[in-house]
């Protein structure tokens, strides 16, 4: 079954963020990865207002390809860059077909 990674960020170093982007698309793409969505806050509806600017959507193939690239080596290793470039929150769903 599929599943989505959603993440919601707040870019505080603009090229360290893009370089942190990059090496992770070259990480996931292995594991079936594909970005659906990437944009920017635009108005809160209902609730409470946003505490982002930007959200990306990236479906993977199952929860587990999801947890392999979190968990890979080459991940890790960029994760100091992801929090010099930005402050981000990642979750996960399951996609119910």
């Amino acid at each position: 079954m599929s599943a989505l990674m959603i993440a919601t960020i707040t870019v505080k170093d603009p090229g360290k963020f893009q370089d942190y982007i990059a090496k992770t698309k070259e990480i996931s793409a292995p594991l079936g990865a594909e970005l659906l969505y990437r944009g920017r806050v635009d108005r809160v509806l209902t609730g409470e207002a946003a505490d982002h600017g930007l959200t990306i959507i990236v479906k993977f193939p199952s929860l587990e390809k999801i947890q392999a690239w979190h968990d890979s080596d080459a991940y890790r290793a960029i994760i100091p860059l992801r929090q010099e470039g930005a402050d981000m929150k990642i979750v996960t769903y399951e996609v119910m077909e």
